[in-house]
């Protein structure tokens, strides 16, 4: 049968489109001597790794901008993990990568200009390949690599690339940008890995902590070699000793090492069931402590999330690019008729640029040093038992957190109109509101006219102290000073500038002997407590120290991975979580050092029934006043949430409840146990632990329906903690009601559904029956209606109907200063 031309020719057509458009998308294993990727071909002409894994080719960076790049092809979001000359892109016609016959592989721009090349001319190259790792290589006929990607790494690390003498990482600019930005990770001139801000104005080393010496920090430099290796297990090693290990430690994950934007390097994970990426460890749980990050005179803060804001007295100078900071809104000057005062900003510091350090100076003394040196910008008194003074020539790596022990000072002219200062700072806002108005205050505490530092007279004078005197600045002060004069009668060869008052009370954290807690517990003598993760002894250090030393049960983890696990929470600083100072790990023995708190646990004291079968002996304890009661609540809840939402979010504790939430002599709450899920899960993948945690009456449905295991079973925990602290007594316990086992949990949660939705909002008197008869009605009916409503909605089944810890938080401030 023969067919018309036209048919013929039209079919002829459709055949050559078909196989035009089946080769536009077909991806190559190699490129060969004399072939090229077009950036017009962008989408299509792609190189690929053989698990298809990784992809390499022009990658859209911006409008009509392309990179030469490698990315995961596999995630949601094509993550990029190198890419060619990244501060120079090229344009979207006419640029192209180019495989030559000189055995050069080159990136042209339209105009043929020359913007990256391998330098290889004159080799043996014969192809270019993406392997399963993610390295582009440049190979020889009999397969040696030439060149390679992995020997120039932009800010990210895959597993198997080593990083050298000769290579560093360097951050983006900004979030959704490739272009080069300020945070630098290398080997230092001492062959110690380090992470640096290098911005337009400074230089400032962060990480590992500046205060220490490199010994203090666990590395050394006594070590020839510099070289450190990201491995297919996530475990991170480094000739300077320094290591640490994904949470979800095991083969088979695709992860990355990655400098980002803020500064901070974090360890990923790749979820391939939802294609996304997920933090599994990162350097600086706090990220206020990277340095640069809000530029000159700029303030880090927590809001939670970490923020920036300019103090009173300054503005922002491009509200774009946080790198250059704050401006004065005054002209600075050293004329003898203007005359100056201080501004307070509560527990901020401003890190480096100290013209003098005064250890044990008053405030008035501190005032006189910066009033008469005219290179001075601001003070920062810390309480450390006693006063110490820093004065400074410069504000940079500024942070604010309500930890530290101190607050900043700021010199500015008395003519500053203070209260449009005050409104300029919105961002810097607390979370502790005006419970009249339902308005926040501002973090910062300016000291206007009336309230502002008097550099009159002679002897400097000042007004309303009481922000030094608040009880969580009094108690924490009392707690660092304890530890500092501890640390101070060591005597064993710590370095003398430890004697200044920037260095943390976690450089005592170290490894201690077996033979040291045996001495130290007289044999394990006096037990304190014991759950399912171990038995706790109380023992007192050769510097006098008295501490709590827990002996684990289930951990086995070898040497190296139990340190790097348990010296990322030694970094944890919070108030309302107790201190870790050390560990033990030898042969199978693996101990834990804690702080020793003097009032025991919660339970103790709130349940004051002597046949509580869940809790020890409360001879000692004492009925628990409602003030001290909203205390604790507030406390635990900061402490989670703390954990939650400004540590690596796989910090989860798994076992909550009031055996671990421990009182100190001032009855503030202090978290203890937290990481011990994370020690025992080693095996397991992400959030699925091997087996359930925690215990029965606090344990979330969650845990018996097979699914991952979120923060939110912390939130249950502490819902069901939140309801004991009101009503006084376990409801954890369960009973038998009509031949069926029942919490009492459900029946409270029950009773106080039906009293919440039958009463009006202004009626709060069906809480009197849901209250601890022992306060014999000396309670605050509000908060307790808060704290009740709290802990139902904490409780729900449904766990994505829970709030978050941070919320819950938030909820508890609002009703802080009622009476």
């Amino acid at each position: 049968m023969r067919f018309p031309p036209a048919i013929v020719s039209i079919v002829f057509f459709l055949i050559l489109s078909y196989s035009s458009l089946a080769s536009s998308v077909t991806k190559k294993d190699f490129m060969y001597k004399g072939s090229s990727l077009l950036v017009e071909d962008y989408g299509s002409d792609l190189l690929t790794s053989p698990d298809e894994t990784f992809a390499c080719g022009f990658y859209q960076v911006g409008t009509n901008a392309y990179s030469f790049s490698i990315w995961f092809a596999k995630s949601a979001e094509r993550m990029v993990v190198w890419t060619a000359n990244r501060d120079h892109p090229v344009n979207g016609r006419g640029s192209r990568v180019s495989l030559r016959r000189d055995a050069t592989m080159v990136l042209t721009d339209v105009d043929g200009s020359i913007i990256w090349s391998t330098n290889t001319t004159g080799t043996m190259v014969d192809k270019a390949e993406l392997l399963n790792t993610g390295n582009l290589v440049l190979k020889d006929p009999s397969g040696n690599i030439l060149w390679q990607s992995f020997d120039s790494p932009t800010d990210t690390l895959l597993p198997s690339q080593p990083l050298t003498r000769h290579t560093k990482m360097v951050s983006a600019m900004a979030i959704g940008t490739h272009a080069s930005g300020y945070f630098t990770f290398y080997f230092d001139n001492d062959n110690v890995l380090r992470l640096t801000y290098d911005g337009p104005e400074i230089s400032s080393l962060y990480w590992p902590n500046p205060d220490f010496d490199v010994f203090t920090n666990g590395r050394t430099n006594y070590n020839s070699s510099r070289i450190a290796l990201l491995d297919d297990m996530g475990a991170f090693l480094s000739s300077d000793r320094a290591s640490f290990f994904a949470s979800d430690m095991g083969s088979g994950i695709k992860r990355r090492l990655t400098l980002d934007y803020d500064g901070n390097l974090r360890l990923y994970s790749l979820d391939e069931s939802t294609r996304s990426w997920t933090v599994t460890w990162e350097a600086l749980p706090r990220p206020c402590d990277v340095h640069g990050l809000c530029g000159r005179n700029g303030v880090c803060t927590y809001t939670p999330k970490p923020k920036c804001s300019c103090p009173p007295g300054y503005e922002i100078v491009d509200p774009s690019d946080w790198n250059k900071g704050c401006k004065p809104k005054f002209n600075r000057t050293c004329d003898q008729t203007q005359q100056y005062g201080f501004v307070e900003v509560p527990h901020t510091d401003f890190w480096g640029f100290d013209l003098d350090y005064n250890p044990s100076s008053s405030l008035e003394h501190c005032m006189k040093l910066c009033l008469e040196n005219c290179s001075c910008e601001a003070f920062v008194y810390r309480l450390t038992g006693e006063g110490t003074c820093y004065t400074k020539s410069a504000l940079f790596n500024g942070h604010s957190a309500s930890d530290f022990p101190g607050s900043a000072y700021l010199k500015l002219p008395r003519s500053l109109n203070l209260t449009s200062a005050k409104a300029a700072t919105p961002t810097l806002i607390t979370s502790d509101p005006d419970c009249g108005s339902n308005k926040a205050d501002a973090l910062i505490q300016v000291v206007g006219f009336s309230r502002m530092y008097n550099t009159n007279n002679r002897r400097t004078r000042w007004a309303y102290f009481y922000d030094f005197v608040y009880a969580i600045g009094i108690i924490e002060a009392l707690f660092l000073a304890s530890g500092w004069w501890g640390l101070y009668r060591r005597g064993d060869g710590v370095s003398k500038s430890m004697e200044d008052g920037y260095r943390a009370i976690s450089s005592q954290f170290r490894k201690f002997t077996y033979a040291e807690l045996k001495k130290a517990t007289e044999v394990f003598k006096e037990e304190l407590g014991r759950g399912g993760s171990g038995t706790v002894y109380k023992g007192v250090l050769k510097d006098d120290r008295v501490v709590a030393v827990k002996k684990l049960g289930d951990v086995i983890q070898g040497e190296e991975e139990f340190w790097a696990e348990v010296s990322m929470f030694g970094r944890v600083n919070h108030m309302n979580l107790v201190k870790m100072w050390g560990f033990c790990s030898e042969g199978t023995h693996r101990l834990l050092v804690y702080e020793y708190v003097e009032n025991e646990s919660l339970n103790k004291h709130l349940f004051s029934n002597a046949s509580d079968s869940n809790s020890n002996s409360n001879r000692g304890a004492r009925l628990l006043n409602w003030k001290e009661r909203f205390r604790i609540a507030l406390g635990t809840a900061k402490g989670l949430a703390y954990l939650h939402h400004e540590c690596l979010e796989w910090v989860i504790h798994c076992d909550v409840k009031p055996e671990n939430i421990l009182l100190d002599n001032n009855f503030e709450p202090k978290i203890a146990d937290f990481g011990l899920a994370k020690l025992s899960q080693r095996g397991g993948s992400g959030f699925q632990f091997s087996r359930i945690r925690g215990t029965k009456g606090y344990m979330a449905p969650e845990w018996f329906l097979n699914v991952p295991i979120t923060a939110k079973v912390d939130v249950y925990g502490y819902g069901v903690v939140l309801l004991e602290i009101v009503k006084g007594s376990r409801l954890s316990d369960w009973v038998m009601v009509d031949g069926e086992e029942e919490a009492d949990l459900m029946r409270f949660v029950w009773v106080g559904r039906n009293k919440i939705d039958e009463c009006d909002d202004d009626d709060d008197s069906w809480v009197e029956d849901m209250v601890d008869p022992e306060l014999k009605g000396q309670f605050n009916k509000q908060q307790a209606a808060k704290m009740i409503e709290i802990g139902i909605s904490c409780v729900e089944e449904d766990r994505s109907k829970r709030p978050t810890m941070d919320e819950v938080v938030q909820a508890l401030l609002q009703c802080e200063c009622e009476d």
